[in-house]
């Protein structure tokens, strides 16, 4: 499916913002509220700060549960003026595991959420496990239906991290390892996002890594692994082994027979 060019975004705090609006929510409906934002020259964390709490509802009422976010993401300015003097660049100077301790205590912010903020943003090795990578797992039988979001962000991270030890690097001018074949025509041009100011932000190979591997699940989930009957006969992943595939096409799971996920860089 070749590079994503993830974040689709044109700065980290845009990334930030997206983080928070897409919570509950389909993408489209969070670029209308970020285009609010944009023309009200809010989408920064000046705007931010300078707009009311009222006209913020307004500008973010597209992406749904619009009170919340906004508040939120006042709240998210206010705990960076308070220890950070207003700077992202200052936060996210921090240890990942650290901050992302430190991110978890703002409210709505859960996992998924920081660590998006995390690996986008902060450019920071953490991998994001949502409910696309948890669909497409359990369906391969590579986790049960019961695991929690902790052990499967490490699985991967752990597997990931051996492919890396191992010298399998990505091009990060293609955004893919290099001895694969060229990229097949997968999914529709308009769904794959231009290069953004924030996919091309200096990050480590391994932030790479994860970025490309995330947003490809993403990808294989709205197109072919989808809710409902999975479209497995022209899906990316349909040359794994049926030793791998779940039990039924939905992924159900004993959940009294419990394992541990273990990936490998093989398997991801």
């Amino acid at each position: 499916m070749g590079p994503q060019h993830w974040w689709p975004a044109g700065s980290a705090f845009e990334v930030v913002a997206g983080a928070y609006l897409t919570q509950n929510t389909a993408w489209g409906n969070v670029e209308l509220a970020m285009a609010n934002l944009r023309r009200a020259d809010a989408l920064s964390v000046d705007g931010i700060r300078k707009v009311s709490l009222e006209e913020l509802e307004q500008l973010v009422r597209p992406a749904g549960y619009f009170r919340q976010k906004a508040a939120r993401l006042k709240l998210f300015v206010a705990h960076l003026d308070g220890h950070y003097g207003g700077s992202l660049e200052q936060m996210f100077a921090r240890p990942a595991e650290e901050l992302r301790v430190e991110l978890l205590t703002l409210t709505g912010i859960g996992p998924e959420t920081a660590d998006s903020i995390l690996l986008y943003a902060a450019n920071l090795e953490v991998f994001v496990v949502d409910s696309y990578a948890r669909r497409i797992f359990e369906r391969h039988g590579m986790v049960d239906d019961g695991t929690g979001y902790e052990e499967i962000r490490a699985a991967v991270q752990r597997a990931l991290a051996e492919s890396v030890e191992e010298g399998q690097g990505l091009d990060r001018r293609q955004g893919q390892l290099p001895h694969l074949r060229a990229p097949e025509i997968l999914v529709p041009e308009a769904s794959v996002h231009a290069p953004s100011a924030a996919s091309r932000m200096g990050r480590s190979e391994l932030a790479q890594r994860y970025n490309e591997f995330h947003a490809l699940i993403v990808q294989t989930a709205k197109h072919f692994c989808v809710k409902g009957e999975p479209r497995c006969e022209s899906c990316p992943l349909r040359e794994m082994s049926e030793g791998k595939a779940a039990a039924t096409s939905r992924g159900t799971k004993d959940k009294n027979n419990r394992k541990e996920p273990h990936l490998t860089n093989r398997e991801v």
